[in-house]
């Protein structure tokens, strides 16, 4: 059953207080599949027992099985094909509209003192894991391509080591498109108390990783179900050839010698060439 439907079905039986939940929900339903249970309580000012009923009243275990369902309909509704437009245009269309989503979220001055950070550190690393972590190596191997070192980790425990040696005159960039991801978070956390100037690229501008962060780097927001979707990975590597690109111009970087460097030491290593 549509969950709007649900609601209504249900809202007699519903509490003061669960009326309150029911009534946010169906004024803010696609808000809730990206909010925590706190979220909830400081928008509508109930308890977390109060949530847990009211999700049990309509049928789920628990809050974290609304947000599934919610996330269920909508993928539903925008993976529909149809008959009027191919499949691959779709797709394409998602893409376009994630970089466009993506540019315009963009704060230029967070951009721009980005970069001066990158430019200005002695050691830079690159913190992300599942498919923020792939973006992770992308950026690092974009960055090699202009001349500049840096060093992308995935695994956990290496960053938190890493990250435990960083000092101010470091700088540590955690990729994360929801925000809360625990052990980016926690790398990240360590680099920010060593002194190091984190920059967060992530969705969300109120979550834990971007309120921690020194600048924070918007991504768009992709599907809460299809994590580590195609189009959240092209938001970010979008923000990422920003900062190298910003880079190669900030400090005039003869980009067509380091490349053409970078093309002869991978031709031998070609079949037929």
């Amino acid at each position: 059953m549509d969950l709007i439907k649900l609601v209504q079905e249900k809202y007699h039986t519903l509490t003061k207080s669960e009326k309150k939940i029911a009534n946010y929900l169906l004024q803010k339903k696609e808000a809730i599949k990206y909010s925590t249970i706190s979220d909830i309580k400081k928008a509508v000012r109930v308890g977390d027992a109060t949530i847990i009923r009211f999700c049990q009243k309509l049928g789920f275990s628990g809050f974290s099985d609304l947000k599934i369902e919610i996330a269920k309909e909508d993928f539903s509704q925008s993976y529909e094909f149809s008959g009027e437009k191919k499949y691959y245009d779709q797709v394409l269309a998602g893409l376009y509209e994630a970089l466009k989503a993506t540019r315009h979220l963009l704060n230029e001055e967070h951009l721009e003192k980005a970069i001066r950070a990158i430019t200005q550190a002695n050691h830079i690393y690159i913190y992300g894991v599942g498919s923020s972590g792939t973006s992770g190596i992308q950026l690092q191997n974009m960055f090699l391509r202009v001349g500049l070192h840096c060093r992308a980790i995935t695994d956990p425990h290496y960053q938190a080591q890493s990250a435990s040696l960083l000092n101010e005159h470091d700088v540590a960039i955690v990729f994360s498109l929801t925000g809360r991801t625990k052990d980016s978070y926690n790398s990240m956390k360590l680099a920010c108390d060593n002194g190091a100037t984190t920059i967060a690229i992530t969705n969300y501008l109120s979550s834990p990783i971007a309120e921690l962060g020194d600048i924070v780097l918007q991504t768009s927001i992709e599907d809460f179900i299809d994590g580590g979707s195609l189009a959240g990975i092209i938001s970010q590597l979008y923000i990422g050839d920003l900062l190298v690109r910003g880079y190669e111009k900030n400090n005039q970087i003869d980009s067509l010698q380091l490349r053409e460097k970078v093309l002869r030491s991978i031709l031998e290593k070609r079949i037929d060439e």
